[in-house]
């Protein structure tokens, strides 16, 4: 049957030659198992964390998707079709996935453009119709695709050829390519993927990077500092993607507020990383705040963008629909900055959206997201004191 069914899937190959529609309309929100928990996957994990995304809140919060990432792969069959690790995964992952989908959630995979994944397992080199046969028939819902061992591929060849092999076999996957911004990605994933890689992997700090030899981690400022000039290519179906969050993984409660609001200006995918089913107090507030997620899911699609900066204090804004703004003041340093911002003496403007603001002509309600308190209006000049490493987000909402 397999057989049978690879022959009518390649023999359709060239009816399709591109992505699904209407998938990914706005960031993706979700889980991955890869920042906590690493080699160190089961069935048990992750039918555990399914049900932790539920009764935390953080389904209806608007999290969807649980995603395994490397290493639930055992070998190939006689036919090389992959299986899944039989210590790991005893039950299948077809039963896996029936059991996060009577959640309510979706399934994620992960794979490689090589032919050994970044874990040493058997990736999709060679196999990329076959792979992707076995996830539609497996019920998989997302597929993270990476870059390890793929020295001598070609990117946008590599990537195009498994999203043919995922339109091919029927069933609609999230795309998400993992090639770590190094062939510039979103110059040409448009059309490829629903999300990409700008740079290389985050590490859970705010302002370092970690040195591994022969390639850097990234703290998060690192990360926001590399998406300067991105922002045009980004947009409902198609996002960039800065990495998955480190909220919750060893930051301070101010970090990790800030990484998550700096990701939600970002219009960038949320992909969790920590243990759900243990969340400290402080963890699950960040993760959970509806109204910062809003900022990221806003429908308009359009990132936010640096408004101004003095290498301390960065003020972004972030067009929303419904003619709203969003405002962020990062404080980069480890101390406590005054901020003041005059409203009536500043203008907002925005090439990529084409929206513009005067806020001594246009009045607007000013709310913080953070403490959900209304702070009165843009006739009233800012002035807060921020904490090091902490944000002050707002939502400008017009009268």
């Amino acid at each position: 049957m397999k057989k049978i069914l690879l022959l009518v899937c390649l023999a359709c190959v060239s009816a399709y030659g591109q992505k699904f529609d209407n998938l990914a309309l706005t960031p993706p929100m979700g889980w991955n198992s890869w920042n906590k928990f690493a080699d160190k996957v089961n069935e048990d994990l992750i039918r555990q964390t399914a049900d932790a995304m539920v009764s935390s809140g953080m389904k209806d919060a608007g999290y969807e998707y649980i995603n395994i990432d490397d290493t639930w792969e055992g070998e190939r069959d006689s036919q090389g079709f992959i299986q899944t690790d039989p210590r790991k995964f005893p039950s299948g992952m077809k039963a896996l996935a029936d059991y996060v989908h009577a959640k309510g959630l979706k399934l994620g995979i992960y794979s490689d453009a090589g032919a050994k994944t970044c874990g040493g397992k058997p990736a999709s080199r060679g196999h990329e119709y076959q792979d992707a046969l076995t996830y539609a028939q497996w019920g998989i819902d997302y597929l993270k695709y990476d870059w390890c061992g793929c020295e001598d591929l070609n990117a946008k060849g590599a990537y195009t050829t498994m999203r043919d092999a995922l339109h091919a076999a029927g069933r609609p996957i999230v795309f998400s390519i993992c090639e770590w911004g190094s062939n510039k990605p979103w110059e040409w994933a448009g059309e490829v993927g629903n999300l990409w890689r700008t740079t290389g992997d985050i590490h859970p700090c705010f302002d370092c990077k970690e040195d591994h030899g022969t390639w850097y981690s990234w703290g998060v400022l690192q990360i926001l500092d590399q998406q300067e000039g991105l922002r045009k290519y980004a947009g409902p179906g198609h996002w960039n993607d800065p990495d998955m969050l480190e909220v919750g993984n060893g930051m301070t409660a101010n970090e990790d507020r800030a990484h998550f609001s700096m990701w939600c200006m970002l219009a960038a995918p949320l992909i969790s990383g920590n243990d759900l089913r243990h969340m400290s107090k402080e963890t699950s507030e960040i993760l959970l705040n509806k109204d910062v997620i809003a900022v990221d899911q806003d429908k308009l699609g359009i990132e936010g963008f640096r408004y101004s900066s003095d290498s301390i204090l960065e003020v972004w804004f972030k067009p929303l629909a419904d003619g709203d703004w969003a405002m962020c003041v990062l404080n980069r340093s480890t101390r406590p900055q005054k901020v003041r911002f005059d409203w009536k003496n500043k203008k907002v403007s925005d090439d990529l959206s084409k929206r513009e603001t005067r806020f001594d002509t246009t009045v607007y309600r000013v709310r913080n997201l953070w403490t959900r308190r209304d702070l009165g209006t843009t006739e009233e000049t800012l002035n807060a004191e921020l904490p090091g490493h902490d944000v002050l987000m707002l939502r400008l909402n017009k009268q």
